[in-house]
Parts: structure tokens; C-alpha cells; sequence
């Protein structure tokens, strides 16, 4: 018979000491989301239809190419920390490692290229 008390028993299935700073990331991003996407469709709709010329020179201007890089940033950011916490709920053992090493290499990855386009076209 083990005499073990309540915390004895609970530990390593506690927090993880990170749960309050994912949640205020979250949160962040969600709100800067909120700022951005309406400035992003408005932007963006702007352009939307023109010829390759009319969209290289709408997105040399600082705003619009501010705006797209910044939507980037902050929304395959926000996804990541999403996909993060799926993985953490429903995934455990070595997969739910590969599951968020994988996600955010790829996460990452499509930020990387979609700041490479707006430089390429912004400059």
C-alpha cells in the first residue's frame, strides 16, 4: 500500500509552466489579427484584378506592403501556436514532438516565402 499524498500522485501531470504565456500569445495575436485582416482585404482588394505592373507598383508603396507582411507574420504565427495546442489536447508521445516540429518548420517556412514575395515585390 502506498502513502502517497495528492501532489506526490499529480506529479509530472501539473503544468507544464507554460500554459499562461501560449494563452497571452494567443490572445495577442488574435487581436492584432482582428487589426489586421479588415486593413489587409482592403489593401489587398485594392489590387485585386490589375495587371502585373499595376500590382508591382501598388506594392512598392510602404503601406500595402507593410500590411501583407505583417498579416503574414502574425497569421502563420497564430496558426502555429493553434496547431501547437491541437497537438498538445489530442496527440502525446513522440508523435505530438514531430507533429509541432514539423508544423512549425512548415508554419515558419510559409512565412519566410510569403515575406519573400512581398520583398520581391516591394522592392
Amino acid at each position: 500500500m502506498a502513502f502517497l499524498t495528492d501532489r506526490k500522485r499529480a506529479m509530472g501531470w501539473g503544468s507544464a509552466k507554460a500554459g499562461t504565456e501560449h494563452f497571452w500569445s494567443m490572445k495577442k495575436s488574435s487581436v492584432a489579427l482582428l487589426i489586421l485582416i479588415p486593413f489587409f482585404v482592403f489593401t489587398f482588394g485594392a489590387a485585386l484584378g490589375g495587371t502585373y505592373e499595376e500590382i508591382l507598383a501598388y506594392y512598392s508603396r510602404p503601406f500595402p506592403a507593410i500590411v501583407a507582411a505583417l498579416t503574414i507574420v502574425v497569421g502563420f504565427k497564430h496558426f502555429n501556436d493553434g496547431f501547437q495546442t491541437l497537438v498538445e489536447d489530442y496527440v502525446h508521445g513522440t508523435m505530438e514532438k514531430v507533429l509541432i516540429l514539423l508544423m512549425t518548420c512548415v508554419s515558419y517556412g510559409a512565412a519566410g516565402v510569403g515575406l519573400f514575395a512581398i520583398a520581391r515585390l516591394a522592392l
